[in-house]
């Protein structure tokens, strides 16, 4: 069997010249010696070359076909032996098996090190306590709560006394914890609604939780006893307690002419004219007494006192309205490889006008994905609203690439 040393291909002994190329033919000894034969591509498009390709693939199997038809098993028998043959001249190429064996082993090493390393992570973690890992865009501004506040009562169920952003719980000047309470009601059916607290006053009055919506010189002098450090007038429209869900104008089912479920003229389960579950007037629980040092606590877990938080779009009154989304333009890569599909982004539409936390969901090859999210960094909307204030809110974007 002779070789070309061009294409690589094999012929009988009988052949002196390449048919393809016509470059003379070396014997298989000559083949053997292993000399530097560099390939050279030709300057010809793709297209082109494997057009030649596949015209000697089609001349090779006619010029195959008789001898295959006369003798099959011969001529398989005769290609098993060639590829042997072939297998056997590249094994005893110089340097491959030493070449195989380190790939092998480099392989190998690099395989245990990421095991190792992953173990190692994982025991870390462990020891840490936990092995939770956060979503990565979604992005919650909220404060974390701090692991020393006592219980009391905000806006929320949690954190300390009052609706300020302070440590302190009161004025008073000798160290002491807020306590004391309110609530009321007029005998409604219905659950307290939810708003902002009145004014301090020493000298507190009926609530109605409609007075709110009349101009201010109709407002009436209604008021609760809680220290007025421990106040926040809060995002609401109307009077009533900042921790209820209800947005049903009532003033609870108590009794007194406040606003709970309880006795008195302040707000909440409790008994007096200030806020909460405890007893005559101020803010914290128990019976009244003062607290200090300073202003009001953290509000606590409160939803609507805390603007700066992320909402869903189910939590806002007025959603954000988009005033221009651009289109992504198409890349060339993906216009040559015909690539269409849908790009989903999960995105922030924040308080500020702005486009935040861009996390892909849905993505596609050739570019599609950068291009979306360029896309989407220039939306202009207008902000989501709650109670009157702008909010952040989650939102989820789609693109549709399409070729027509």
């Amino acid at each position: 069997m002779k070789r070309c040393g061009t294409c690589g291909e094999e012929f009988e002994n009988q052949f002196n010249f390449c048919p393809t190329d016509g470059k003379s033919l070396d014997t298989n000894r000559d083949a053997a010696t292993f000399d530097y034969r560099p390939t050279i591509i030709s300057d010809e498009s793709l297209v082109r070359r494997l057009a030649i390709q596949f015209a000697f693939l089609v001349q090779r199997s006619r010029a195959e076909w008789p001898r295959l038809k006369a003798d099959p098993f011969g001529f398989l028998q005769n290609q098993f032996r060639q590829h042997i043959s072939n297998a056997r001249r590249t094994f005893a190429r110089p340097y491959l098996r030493n070449g195989l064996l380190a790939s092998i082993a480099i392989v190998l090493c690099v395989s245990v090190s990421i095991v190792l390393l992953d173990n190692r992570g994982l025991n870390r973690a462990t020891r840490d306590g936990g092995n939770d890992l956060a979503p990565t865009a979604m992005v919650d501004l909220r404060t974390a709560p701090n692991p020393d506040s006592q219980s009391g009562v905000g806006a929320g169920e949690n954190g300390r006394v009052g609706f300020g952003n302070g440590r302190g719980e009161g004025s008073a000047p000798k160290p002491a914890r807020s306590q004391g309470g309110g609530g009321g009601g007029d005998l409604s059916q219905l659950p307290p609604s939810q708003g902002r607290l009145p004014q301090p006053s020493v000298i507190p009055a009926p609530i109605s939780t409609t007075y709110a919506r009349l101009p201010p010189q109709a407002l009436p002098a209604a008021g609760v006893d809680i220290d007025p450090v421990l106040w926040k007038d809060l995002p609401f429209p109307n009077y009533g307690d900042p921790r209820s869900k209800s947005t049903v104008a009532s003033n609870g089912p108590g009794d007194g002419g406040g606003v709970g479920t309880n006795q008195g003229l302040g707000l909440g389960k409790g008994n007096g004219p200030g806020f909460g579950p405890g007893n005559k007037g101020n803010i914290g629980g128990n019976d009244k007494g003062p607290g200090c040092c300073g202003g009001g606590g953290s509000p606590g877990n409160n939803p609507n006192g805390d603007l700066d938080r992320i909402f869903k779009q189910m939590e806002v009154n007025v959603r954000a309205r988009v005033v221009s989304k651009p289109e992504p333009q198409y890349t060339e890569e993906a216009r040559r490889n015909q690539i269409t599909g849908t790009v989903i982004l999960s995105v922030i539409f924040s308080r500020t006008g702005q486009v935040m936390n861009i996390r892909p969901v849905q993505t596609l090859c050739c570019g599609l994905t950068e291009k979306a999210i360029v896309a989407a960094r220039q939306i202009r909307f207008v902000p989501a609203t709650r109670n009157g204030q702008t909010v952040s809110v989650y939102m989820q974007l789609e693109y549709n690439f399409n070729l027509y």
